[in-house]
C-alpha cells in the first residue's frame, strides 16, 4: 500500500503579506503619541504603504538575495586603470531606492519628521539591516555640513532627496546622493584624536589635500564622506567628494571590503588617501566638535536598528508558536512558552518606547529636550543594544531547530544583533560619554530627572529604583570601573519610567517586577507566573 512521506503539517505559514507598521501596536501608539494631531492621518497612512511593502514576500526576497550576494571590490577595469567600485547585487539597488524614497534621509526639514523617520527605520530594519547604513550616515550627515552653508546649499538637497541616483558623477548633475563617514583609523580605533591622516591646505578657499589611511569606511560607493584628518591647526572635519567637480574621480582608492559577521549586504571598506581632494566643514581644529552631531544622529539609529531587530525576532517567534502545536496543544499557549514570549515581548517594546521618545526629543529641539538627549541616547544605546542579541537568540530557540535553518531568517538576525552595539562607539565609550555628561553638563542630568520624575508615585518599583539611581549618582568613588553598572540603571528607569506612563498595565507591571523589582531571573523567560503574560503576548502577536 502506497504511503506519502512528505504531507506538510504543523508548520506555520510564512509571515508574509502583512503590514510590518500597522500589526506593530506598540510602534503606531508611539507615533500617534508624539505627532501632532494634525499629522496622524497622513503619517501613518504613509507609514502603513511602508509597512505593506515591507511585509510583502517580495521584498522579503530582495532582503534574502541581498546577503546572499554580498557586494565585490572592483579595484581595476580590464585594461589596468584603477576604477575602485564596489558592485552590488540588484536586490541591494532596489532596497535602497525603497529606503530613500520613503523619507529615510529627509528627516530635518519636516513637520514630526525624525518621529516619522524613527518609525519608518524601524519598519524597514525588519527588512534587511545592511541598506539602513548608508541612509543613516546620509541623514546623519546633514546637522555637519550646516556648519557651512555655502556646502550645506549644494549638498542637503541631494541628501535629503527622496530619489536614489546610483551613478557616480558631479554633485551639480545629480538627482540625490548618499554620504558616508571615515573616522577610524587602525592605530586609534574609537580615540580619533590619535588620527593620522594629514591635511595640507591648498589655498585659502578651504580646500586641502589628504595623505593617509581609514580602516573603517562603510558605503565606499557613496557620492561624499566626511572625514576627519591631522590640519596644522589639530583635528579638523573634511568633505571629500567621490567625483570632483569636473567629471574626474577622486583619490579613493578601496584596498579591500571587510569580511563582517553580519550585515553583509553592506559594504565596508579600508580606504586610502594619497593627495585626496576635500574640502574643509567646519572651523579648523574642531573636526569632533563638528562631526559629533552626526555621530549622534547614528547612534540613535542604532537604537532604532535594534528595537527593529528586537521587534521581527519577537514577531517571528510568536507568529511561529501560535501555529506550532506539540504536546497537545499550541505552543503559544503552553505555560512556560507563553513566559519566555512575553518576557521577549516587554523587551522589545521598552526599546522600541524609548527610541520613539529620543527621536521626539530631536523633532523638539528645545534646550531641555537637546539637555535630556545629552543623557538618555548615550544610556539608550549602551543598552538597547546590548540586550538586542540574547533576545534574538532566545526568539531563534523558540522556533527549535527550525530557528538554527537559514530558511527561517532568525540566523541573519542573530549575525546582525550585535552590530549596533559595536558600531558608533562601543559599550564603555558610551558609558564614558554618559560620565561626561554627568560631570560637565548638569542640566543633562536635571532633565533625565524631569523626565523620569512624571511617572513617580505610580509604582512603587519604580520609585524605589529612581532612589536607588540618585543614591548610585550621590557616589563619585570608582565612578569609571562602575560607569557600566550606573548607565544600565539609567537605561532601566526611564525605560519604565516610559512604560508606566504609556504602556498597557500588564506590561508596565511586568516591567516593573522583572526589570526594576528583580522578580525575574537571568534568562528570558523568568517572569512571575501571577502577571498577566497572555495579554503581553498577544500584544506582540502580528495578525496575520
Amino acid at each position: 500500500m502506497a504511503r506519502s512521506t512528505h504531507t506538510v503539517t504543523n508548520q506555520p505559514p510564512a509571515l508574509t503579506g502583512y503590514d510590518v507598521f500597522g500589526t506593530d501596536q506598540v510602534l503606531v501608539e508611539a507615533v500617534e503619541r508624539h505627532l501632532a494631531p494634525d499629522l496622524i492621518a497622513e503619517a501613518t497612512g504613509e507609514l502603513s504603504l511602508l509597512g505593506r511593502t515591507s511585509g510583502s514576500a517580495q521584498v522579503q526576497e530582495w532582503g534574502v538575495q541581498a546577503n546572499e550576494h554580498p557586494p565585490r571590490l572592483r579595484t581595476h577595469d580590464r585594461y589596468g586603470r584603477r576604477v575602485d567600485e564596489v558592485d552590488f547585487h540588484p536586490a541591494w539597488h532596489r532596497l535602497l531606492g525603497k529606503g530613500v524614497a520613503a523619507g529615510l534621509t529627509s528627516a530635518w526639514n519636516r513637520p514630526g519628521g525624525h518621529v516619522r523617520r524613527a518609525a519608518a527605520f524601524l519598519v524597514w530594519t525588519q527588512v534587511e539591516a545592511g541598506n539602513l547604513c548608508p541612509l543613516s550616515m546620509t541623514h546623519a550627515a546633514v546637522p555637519a555640513l550646516r556648519t557651512d552653508p555655502d556646502l550645506a546649499a549644494v549638498w542637503e538637497p541631494l541628501l535629503t532627496s527622496v530619489l536614489y541616483d546610483r551613478d557616480l558623477r558631479p554633485a551639480r548633475l545629480k538627482a540625490g546622493a548618499l554620504f558616508g563617514m571615515g573616522m577610524t583609523e587602525k592605530q586609534g580605533g574609537s580615540d580619533v584624536r590619535a588620527n593620522a591622516t594629514a591635511a595640507r591646505p591648498l589655498a585659502e578657499d578651504g580646500t586641502y589635500e589628504l595623505t593617509g589611511h581609514k580602516w573603517f569606511c562603510s558605503a565606499p560607493m557613496s557620492d561624499g564622506f566626511l572625514v576627519l584628518a591631522q590640519a596644522p591647526d589639530g583635528l579638523t572635519c573634511f568633505l571629500v567628494p567621490r567625483v570632483l567637480e569636473d567629471g574626474s574621480r577622486n583619490v579613493f582608492l578601496i584596498q579591500r571590503l571587510k569580511d563582517k559577521l553580519g550585515n553583509r549586504s553592506n559594504a565596508s571598506a579600508e580606504v586610502e588617501f594619497d593627495g585626496t581632494w576635500a574640502r574643509r566643514v567646519g572651523a579648523r581644529g574642531r573636526g569632533v566638535r563638528t562631526i559629533i552631531d552626526m555621530v549622534a544622529a547614528t547612534r540613535l539609529d542604532c537604537v532604532l536598528g535594534s528595537a527593529g531587530l528586537m521587534r521581527q525576532a519577537v514577531a517571528q517567534a510568536v507568529h511561529h508558536c501560535a501555529h506550532r502545536e506539540a504536546f497537545g496543544g499550541k505552543l503559544v499557549d503552553k505555560p512556560l512558552m507563553r513566559n519566555v514570549l512575553a518576557d521577549l515581548a516587554l523587551e522589545s517594546e521598552a526599546a522600541t518606547t524609548l527610541a520613539l521618545r529620543l527621536a521626539a526629543a530631536y523633532d523638539d529641539g528645545g534646550e531641555q529636550e537637546r539637555a535630556f538627549l545629552r543623557l538618555a541616547l548615550p544610556a539608550a544605546k549602551y543598552w538597547v543594544t546590548k540586550r538586542c542579541t540574547p533576545l534574538v537568540v532566545e526568539a531563534a530557540e523558540c522556533l527549535g531547530g527550525n530557528g538554527y535553518v537559514e530558511d527561517s531568517g532568525l540566523p541573519r538576525l542573530v549575525r546582525e544583533s550585535p552590530l549596533n552595539s559595536v558600531w558608533e562607539g562601543a559599550g564603555n565609550v558610551q558609558a564614558l560619554d554618559v560620565l561626561r555628561a554627568l560631570q560637565r553638563e548638569p542640566m543633562a542630568l536635571n532633565a533625565f530627572l524631569q523626565e523620569v520624575g512624571q511617572a513617580r508615585g505610580a509604582d512603587h518599583r519604580l520609585d524605589a529604583a529612581i532612589k536607588g539611581l540618585l543614591t548610585e549618582l550621590a557616589d563619585l568613588e570608582g565612578i569609571e570601573a562602575r560607569a557600566r553598572r550606573l548607565v544600565e540603571r539609567l537605561a532601566l528607569v526611564l525605560q519604565g519610567a516610559l512604560l508606566v506612563r504609556y504602556a498597557p498595565p500588564a506590561v508596565a507591571d511586568a516591567f516593573c517586577a522583572a526589570r526594576l523589582g528583580r522578580d525575574g531571573g537571568a534568562a528570558f523567560g523568568t517572569l512571575p507566573h501571577t502577571l498577566d503574560l497572555a495579554s503581553i503576548v498577544e500584544r506582540a502577536r502580528p495578525p496575520v
